[in-house]
């Protein structure tokens, strides 16, 4: 009996897997993506979700790694040493329940008027609330007068069971309510006459 035992616990402790968030900044070298997911993969470790963005002459990176307790250590410590070597920056946090998004339409936000304090902070409130992620955002605030105006464009990713309809109307009565004027559009990922091929 106590064999069974120790032989499910094991067998659970191996579909158990750790969680590291990894966000990594420097330089912008040729192939430098290429050798830090090839440090992940080395590892025995899988990339669940990443995002890549260039300013200027440097890279930011920011993913998500699963592996076993023990790879985790490891790659932790190859991770840390691999930025030491190609001066990177890196920060790292274990997390857990990490679950992959079902996202299906991307959503288009712009929206201008006279800033005020607190204002981003009720938009992407507003988003939060109706499950939608913001993948990007550009942000521009003008002075004219005295008077501080802002112009904001979001790209926003929402799942496939959002209602688009009912979302416009709450984020048009939200704008209108903070004295802003918006344009919001919508795209399927997903398309009907989508060409694909497998080898």
């Amino acid at each position: 009996m106590s064999v069974l035992i120790s032989l499910g616990l094991c067998r659970k402790h191996q579909r158990m897997k750790t969680q590291l968030i990894v966000n990594i900044l420097g330089a912008d070298k040729l192939g430098i993506l290429s050798t830090i997911s090839g440090c992940i993969s080395d590892h025995s470790c899988n990339i669940l979700d990443s995002r890549h963005a260039i300013y200027g002459q440097d890279f930011s990176v920011t993913m998500i790694a699963s592996g076993s307790e023990h790879d985790i250590t490891r790659l932790e410590i190859g991770l840390s040493s691999l930025c030491v070597e190609h001066e990177l920056l890196c920060m790292m946090k274990r997390t857990s329940g990490h679950i992959k998004q079902n996202i299906e339409q991307l959503i288009s936000l712009k929206f201008a008027g006279q800033d005020s304090a607190g204002l981003m902070q009720r938009v992407t409130k507003l988003l939060a609330g109706e499950h939608v992620s913001i993948s990007a955002v550009r942000q521009k605030v003008k002075t004219k007068n005295d008077v501080c105006f802002v112009e904001c464009k979001m790209i926003l990713s929402a799942p496939a069971d959002l209602d688009l309809v009912e979302f416009d109307k709450k984020v048009k009565a939200a704008l209108n309510g903070l004295g802003l004027s918006g344009r919001i559009s919508h795209q399927q990922i997903k398309e009907d006459n989508e060409h694909i091929e497998s080898w």
